[in-house]
This record gives structure tokens, C-alpha cells and sequence, in this order.
């Protein structure tokens, strides 16, 4: 079994390697929304991709993924958490991707870096107790490996935002400095959006765009698409 024993001074490689973009999770299978503005034509270059991440940003990332990584790292039961995320993620195709893609989180960090928490989440999704949602499977590793809450949040945020970005580089096309000038505005939104949720309250959780959720919706019935969600 690997030594899990993470010192404050090492645990930035885990986290390195937790939001490393080639950690099998699937992300690159998931376009959580923009595709269908693609299609409408909202999203066709790197400014109009540019608003709609910043909106998702602001919206999504913020009401639901970071207020259910830091409530997690307050000591809400991550059970609780869990019926919350399923319930607040109406489009079915999102509340499918940050399932897969939690479950896979959970067999690789159960792999590589095992824990009693870990542990506990992966019992309560393999009894069926529990869906295994990505933003609470990346918070229980992260805590388990002393990652400061703070941090733990902002590497999510931008991880998050990182897979999104080079999606949408092949998906629009953009070119790749694009994709890298997009990520660097996008750091901005990401330190706010991270204090922005260190200000909510649990009533905030799941206030997300109705015009998001209905994208996220039409995308499964969209005529062709590149992604799953």
C-alpha cells in the first residue's frame, strides 16, 4: 500500500498530480454546456467562449462545486453533501458527468491515495447511499492529504476550468495560445469565485442560471455534439 503519510510541505506534488489534466477522469469527454452555444452560434471564437466561462465561472462553479468543497471542509457530512449535489443538479447529462467522473476520482485516489474518509465516501457509493460526485471526491483526497482549504479550492476551480478550456479548443477550434490566454483571464475569475464562496451561506447552494440549465438540457438532444455533456 502507498505511504500516505503527506507532510505540509509536500502535498502540492498530490495536488499537482490531482488536478493534472492527464489524470484519468474523463474530463475530456465533457463540455458541460458550451457545446450547445456552439451550436446556436453564441460560442464561435475566443472572446465569446471567454463570457461564457467567466459566466460559468461566476454561476455553476461557484454555487454548486466550490460551496460543496468547502461545506466539506467545514464538516458537513459528505453524505448530506451528496444528496444536496444530486438534487441540485438538474440537467440530467451534468448530474451524469460529475457522477463518472466522481466515481473514477474515487477508484484512483483509493489507488494511489488511500485514507479512512476515502474510504468511507467509496463505501457509501458502492452500497448506494451515495452517487460519488467529482467536486466531494476531490475535496475528501485533497483534505486527507492536508491540502489547505484554500488551495484545495482554487487547483479545483482551475482544474475545472483547465479541462473546459481545451475542450473548447477543439471543439470551436482555437488555437492553443488562445486556450492560454483564456486560462490566464480566467484566473482572475477563479480567485474571485473562490471568495465569493468563502462568503455564502448554505441558502446559496445550487443558485445557478436557468439559461445554463437549459443548455445543459437541450445538449442531449442536440442533432450532433463532440461531447458527452
Amino acid at each position: 500500500m502507498p505511504n500516505t503519510r503527506t507532510s505540509p510541505e509536500s502535498y502540492q506534488l498530490a495536488l499537482q498530480q490531482l488536478t493534472d489534466s492527464a489524470l484519468p477522469t474523463g474530463a475530456f469527454a465533457h463540455s458541460l454546456g458550451f457545446e450547445t452555444y456552439i451550436e446556436r452560434g453564441l460560442v464561435r471564437d475566443e472572446a465569446s467562449f471567454g463570457v461564457w466561462l467567466a459566466a460559468f465561472i461566476s454561476q455553476q462553479l461557484t454555487y454548486s462545486d466550490a460551496l460543496a468543497i468547502r461545506f466539506l471542509y467545514e464538516g458537513v457530512p459528505v453524505a448530506e453533501l451528496d444528496a444536496l449535489l444530486t438534487a441540485q443538479l438538474l440537467p440530467r447529462q451534468v448530474r451524469e458527468a460529475s457522477i463518472k467522473m466522481g466515481t473514477r476520482l474515487l477508484e484512483i485516489g483509493a489507488e494511489i491515495f488511500p485514507s479512512p474518509g476515502l474510504a468511507e465516501y467509496q463505501e457509501l457509493v458502492t452500497s448506494g447511499r451515495a452517487a460519488g460526485h467529482q467536486p466531494l471526491a476531490f475535496a475528501v483526497i485533497a483534505r486527507s492529504l492536508a491540502v489547505p482549504p484554500g488551495e484545495a479550492l482554487t487547483a479545483y476551480l482551475f482544474a475545472t476550468v483547465t479541462s473546459l478550456t481545451q475542450n473548447a479548443v477543439r471543439a470551436i477550434p482555437l488555437g492553443q495560445n488562445a486556450g492560454q490566454r483564456l486560462l490566464r483571464k480566467a484566473a482572475d475569475d477563479v480567485a474571485a469565485a473562490a471568495e465569493r464562496a468563502g462568503h455564502l451561506t448554505p441558502d446559496d447552494f445550487g443558485a445557478v442560471s436557468p439559461g445554463l440549465e437549459i443548455s445543459q438540457m437541450r445538449h442531449e438532444r442536440q442533432r450532433a455534439r463532440m461531447f458527452m455533456s
